[in-house]
């Protein structure tokens, strides 16, 4: 039986990826890759060859297949997990098929690797000592309202990833719910046009509806008690 990898990849420069796991990438038998295509462009940069297979879809009969494709190329040998971007598994794909190795009794070992939430909270200038990672806010305001109203009394630091097309909406009811307390907004990680900006909610509503945003957002916004702007 194969070991599984869950092997962490660049969120954006396709320069910050360790050694160690380029050197997995090379040596496995096959990459189980959330979107091929992207993966293809890091195999690409550094000259990697070994076959790769899609594990997810988002038809569950498809996925189920693909889960036992990549299931059956561990019985013969190690597989590498790798997401779009970042570590599988945190707010990205890789559950089903983590699950589904574990509970087969195959060895999974961790590759780690970049990922959004810590780099954005490394210059959110606040204390993260502690933090809550809410993944993606609900599409939907309503249930963005009451997962942020549940939210209300923590004292530790929230961590919500975002789209463009919902940032000023999400931004709205952060004000409307928080309150302006310190938060930071950051886009475009590692990627040419990256920027993290620092305010209350009122002031980067301001900022990004007369700068229209673009790219996924990671916002890191104080806990309850923590001194508001």
């Amino acid at each position: 039986m194969g070991t599984l990898y869950i092997v962490g990849t660049p969120i954006g420069n396709l320069q910050d990826i360790s050694p160690r796991a380029l050197e997995t990438l090379r040596r496995v038998k096959l990459i189980a890759a959330e979107n091929p295509a992207r993966t293809l462009r890091l195999l690409g940069r550094y000259e990697i060859q070994t076959p790769m297979t899609r594990y997810t879809d988002a038809y569950t009969r498809k996925k189920q297949a693909r889960t036992q494709t990549v299931l059956k190329a561990l019985t013969e040998g190690d597989v590498a997990l790798v997401s779009e971007a970042g570590m599988p598994g945190l707010a990205d794909p890789g559950y089903e098929l983590l699950q589904a190795a574990i509970e087969r009794g195959v060895p999974v070992v961790p590759v780690p690797g970049p990922t959004a939430v810590g780099a954005a909270l490394s210059v959110s200038g606040l204390p993260v000592e502690r933090y809550v990672f809410l993944g993606f806010l609900p599409r939907k305001g309503g249930a963005r309202r009451r997962l942020l109203e549940s939210m209300t009394e923590s004292a530790w630091p929230l961590v919500a990833y975002e789209s463009p097309h919902r940032l000023l909406a999400a931004l709205k009811d952060i004000q409307s719910v928080l309150g302006e307390r310190r938060m930071s907004v950051s886009c475009e990680l590692t990627k040419l046009y990256e920027e993290t900006r620092h305010g209350a909610a009122g002031e980067l509503l301001a900022h990004f509806s007369a700068h229209p945003p673009r790219g996924e957002f990671v916002l890191v916004i104080a806990g309850e008690g923590e001194d508001s702007l």
